[in-house]
This record gives C-alpha cells, structure tokens and sequence, in this order.
C-alpha cells in the first residue's frame, strides 16, 4: 500500500510539473511579441524625447552605427561563410536596408518634432492594412469582405486623428507636416514588410538583420555628415542606446522568436496592441492628454485592421 501511495504521489507530482512546464511554455510564446511591442511602443516615445536633445539626423545614424558596431563582432564571420548566398542578393537586400531601416526610421524622427506620440502610434497602426492591400495588389492574395470594410473603417479612423476630430480644419489647413511624414514612413515599412514576402530570401534572419543595418549606415552617413550637429552626451545618450539595443536589436530578435513558434498571422496580431501601449506610456512620460478624437479615430483604425484580419470572406475569386 505504501508502495502503491508513493508511485500515486509521485505520478501527482510528474503531472504538476508538467503542466507547468506547459504553462511556462505558453506564457513565453505569448513575452516574445508583447516583449517586442512594448519596446516600439517606447521607442515611439523615444523619439518624441530626442526632439531638442540630438537631431534626427544623428540619432538616426548612432542608431545603426551602434548596432553595426555591436553585432559585427559575432555576425561577420557568419555573413562572409555565406557571402556565395548574400552576394547575389545585395541589390534586394540594400532596398530593404534603405525602406526599412533607413528611411521609416529616419522619417520617424523628423515627424516626432512636429506631431505627438499617440498620433504617431494610431498611424503606424495602419501598417498591417498597408501590408495586406499591397499584398492583393502585387502577390496575388485575394481581396476580403474584412479587408474592403476594414480599410475604410482605418482610413476614416486615421482621419479623425489627423485632424485632430475636425475635417473642416483639415480641409482648410491640409495634413500636418509631420501627420505626413509619419505617414510616409508606415507606408516605407509596409513596402519593405511586401518585398520581405515577394522575395522570400533564403537567408538567416541575423545575417538579414545585419546586412541591412550596415546599408542603413552607408545611406545615413551623407545626412549625418551634411545635417548640424549636438553630439553624444549624458542627455541623449540613454535615447541613442534604447534606440539602438532595445529597439534595433532585442525587439527584432524578440519578434523574430514569436513568428517561428506562434507563425506570423497570430504573431501580426499583437502588432494592434501598438497604439494603445504607445499613448499610455506617452500619457505617463510625455503627460500627453487623450482627447476624445484620439479615443474615437483609434479605435475606429484598430477596428478595421481587426476587421481585414478576422474577416476573411473572399470577395472575388483568386
């Protein structure tokens, strides 16, 4: 009977430990992207911080200087075992480094002097819809019932914001500069999210990520070296390395970890969390006020990318 009641205690106590391995298993899926987001959400706010402390100009380049600097001591040897595989792709991997590192990041910056952090978080909001449409156009992935609706309901989403909840001003005064601007960036992220999937490039993930910061610094270098100057210091330099370790290198490592072990349609999801998580942190550090309009135009830009993702009644055939 002893014997019988320690093989039941022991069986108890296998059984305890393996749902909470199986627990642990599931909330780690589940830190990756949150990780990852968080830390946009701050760097959105980051770059709102750097307006008066550096120019955008170079925080845009100490950025990916730092990182390359970083990460060349690990990533070169890799990348130049594989350079018979990256040689023939340099020219696709230079657009990506410019769309996607050098230009969205730099835009980023100049926006964060003319625009708040929560409308710069509604509108980078917009990227998954982006992604979606460009992916109809030039991929060939059919049009949705959800995609159709869904991108009204954003467009008129963004609008509300971007006007601050009055069309008429808008109308009367046009978009703001740096509305504009961050608009322009979304939709350089969006191109460079499409090419990603149109051109499939057989190539790890870091040496990607590695190659286009180094593009990133080549392209930056004459802006740098042509725009005024404040340089490194005690004020700025904390802005410089979240921007440089947390955003450019932890964040992509984190959401490179919950596309392989949640797949990218599940791990796309969290990116909807973005603007909600950027305005509060902006409420708290910035002491940005919410205002009806933010409330009303992010929830309506946040429904219709919702709406494009979960509603997938196809409209016309592939």
């Amino acid at each position: 009977m002893r014997l019988a009641g320690s093989k039941y205690r022991l069986a108890d106590r296998q059984a305890d430990n393996h749902r909470s391995l199986t627990l642990w298993l599931f909330l780690m899926q589940y830190a990756y992207p949150l990780l990852a987001i968080f830390i946009w959400a701050g760097n959105t706010v980051i770059n709102k911080l750097a307006v008066g402390a550096i120019f955008p100009s170079e925080i845009g380049f100490y950025r990916w200087l730092l990182a390359g600097l970083l990460f060349t001591p690990f990533m070169l040897k890799p990348v130049m075992a594989n350079w018979s595989v990256i040689r023939p792709n340099l020219g696709k991997i230079f657009v990506l480094g410019v769309l996607g590192m050098a230009i969205y990041q730099s835009l980023a910056y100049y926006a964060a002097a003319r625009t708040s952090a929560t409308n710069m978080g509604i509108i980078l909001s917009l990227m998954p819809l982006m992604v979606l449409a460009m992916s109809i156009i030039s991929l060939g992935q059919r049009l949705t019932a959800g995609a159709l609706v869904g991108a009204v309901v954003s467009f008129a989403g963004v609008l509300v914001v971007v006007s601050s909840g009055s069309l008429g001003a808008l109308l009367d005064h046009g978009l703001n500069l740096g509305d504009a601007m961050m608009l322009v960036a979304t939709l350089a992220y969006a191109i460079y999210s499409t090419l990603l999937k149109k051109w499939q490039l057989r190539l790890p993930p870091l040496q990607m990520l590695y190659m286009q910061v180094l593009v990133a610094i080549v392209v930056l270098f004459p802006l740098y070296l042509a725009s005024p100057k404040v340089g490194p210091t005690v004020h700025n330099m904390g802005l410089v390395l979240y921007a440089c370790v947390l955003a450019s290198m932890i964040a992509p490592l984190a959401w490179m970890k919950a596309v392989a072990s949640l797949g990218p349609s599940r791990t796309t999801l969290f990116f909807n969390l973005l603007p909600l998580i950027t305005a509060l942190i902006a409420a708290v550090v910035l002491k940005e006020q919410l205002h009806a309009y933010h409330l009303i135009g992010g929830a309506l830009t946040l429904g219709g990318v919702i709406l494009s993702e979960r509603w997938t009644t196809p409209l016309r055939a592939a």
